[in-house]
């Protein structure tokens, strides 16, 4: 059971940069997907992005499109998502999931298996 602890969220001001990290507990996420995912108060959980297990392919909202940058260190296990030019609509509770070994990667949250608890993220305008 891969275990997800997300951390980096916090306070900022819009335009301001934050990194989010995910931990995993277990070497198993070095064969998995990760994405991030988002949830807005009265909101649905959205898709942010998203990288394969190797790193190569990543794949991106369009709202965050040229803002984010989402990465992995396997030696580390542990994923990033680095957020620049960040807007007040970016202000979420921000998760990182995983999916099962060598699963594709994608942009639903029914296509991810673990999970972590969220990290949030508030811009002030």
């Amino acid at each position: 059971q891969v275990q997800l602890v997300e951390s980096g969220g916090g306070l900022v001001q819009a335009g301001d940069s934050l990194r989010l990290s995910c931990a995993a507990s277990e070497r198993t996420f070095s064969t998995c997907a990760v994405g991030w995912f988002r949830q807005a108060p009265g909101k649905e959980r959205e898709f942010v992005a998203t990288v394969t297990w190797s790193g190569a392919v990543t794949n991106y909202a369009d709202s965050v499109k040229g803002r984010f940058t989402i990465s992995r260190d396997n030696a580390k296990n542990t994923a990033y998502l680095e957020m620049n030019s960040l807007k007040p609509e970016d202000t979420a509770l921000y998760y990182c999931a995983a999916t099962r070994p060598y699963a594709s990667p994608r942009t639903t949250v029914a296509e991810y298996y673990y999970w972590g608890q969220g990290t949030q993220v508030t811009v002030s305008s």
